[in-house]
């Protein structure tokens, strides 16, 4: 068991998006901020691992060798040595300091919005959430999809062949172009909501009346899913996001499409309602001589 429990790191593979099941280790993500965090974490692991071999390695060799079955007598000089406690309270602040340092760096390049190349406002809803492509004039609403509304209100217990993506797939989703800055600023209508997708390596809270503000860069093209991650009402259960990652080409053909979609209804024409012919004028106005090639250029 000791033997498998040490070797455990070592089968802690991570997935590139969504988690498996029984996966060990955290997702490696598709962006630059979650293979930061993924390096961060991995670092850490090693050095853990490290110090509980060399800890419980020491203790199990201290012992065995120097059980009282043996005749072992007890080295004052060692356990209350001035030299070993300042040695071992050294180590570890040399270690945290040595973490600290690659840690910070990336937690600060993780809130650096410069030199974005598009801007996608998220705003959470009890319990949905709208995405506005800023200076696009595109915006979609996007709730929980009709079948898992449907499954969770039957009663039924669900399964996988019921509804593969259960409760994490939606009606709109949100649709980004591959190898782009995107900024994103992040607020809420109504209570504190937080939006996260763990494939992108962050979660920010959406807060009403405070913008908050990240950024991603998706490097490989796929469908990430995630949830609102701040108890936000009966419903904070409900209200999944969907991340569709496109090539460039693909999403600026989506958002011309959205575009002529958003524009069809506002520039239908209004059919005015002609004036009868034989209408009468009214009292102190003049006859209505147009009214004939009124009737005829409207028929």
């Amino acid at each position: 068991m000791g033997v498998a429990a040490m070797a455990a790191p070592v089968l802690a593979f991570a997935q590139d998006a969504d988690p498996a099941r029984w996966q060990l280790n955290m997702g490696r993500g598709v962006t630059a901020q979650s293979m930061n965090a993924y390096s961060a974490h991995m670092m850490a692991l090693w050095i853990c691992v490290a110090i509980g071999v060399l800890v419980f390695g020491a203790m199990a060799y201290a012992m065995f060798k120097f059980r009282k079955s043996k005749g072992a007598v007890p080295d004052k000089d060692f356990v209350h040595s001035t030299k070993l406690e300042i040695l071992w309270t050294v180590i570890p602040v040399v270690l945290l300091v040595l973490m600290a340092f690659p840690a910070t760096s990336k937690l600060i390049a993780m809130y650096d919005t410069r030199d974005s190349q598009m801007t996608v406002k998220v705003t959470g809803f009890q319990w949905m959430w709208k995405y506005d492509y800023l200076g696009e004039g595109v915006s979609l609403t996007s709730r929980l999809d009709r079948k898992s509304d449907q499954i969770r209100q039957s009663g039924v217990t669900p399964s996988a062949t019921d509804h593969e993506h259960y409760l994490l797939d939606v009606d709109n989703v949100l649709v980004l172009p591959t190898n782009t800055k995107i900024r994103f600023v992040i607020t809420a209508d109504d209570v504190i909501h937080a939006w996260w997708v763990p494939a992108l390596g962050w979660k920010q809270d959406a807060i009403p009346g405070i913008v908050n503000e990240a950024w991603t860069d998706i490097a490989k093209p796929g469908i990430y899913r995630g949830q609102c991650a701040e108890l936000c009402g009966k419903d904070h259960g409900f209200m999944p996001i969907v991340v569709k990652a496109v090539p460039k080409a693909e999403y600026q053909q989506w958002l011309a499409a959205q575009k002529a979609k958003d524009a069809a209804p506002a520039a239908a024409p209004v059919e005015a309602t002609p004036a009868p012919a034989d209408a009468a004028p009214a009292e102190g106005s003049a006859p209505n001589t147009d009214a004939p090639a009124a009737v005829a250029v409207a028929g």
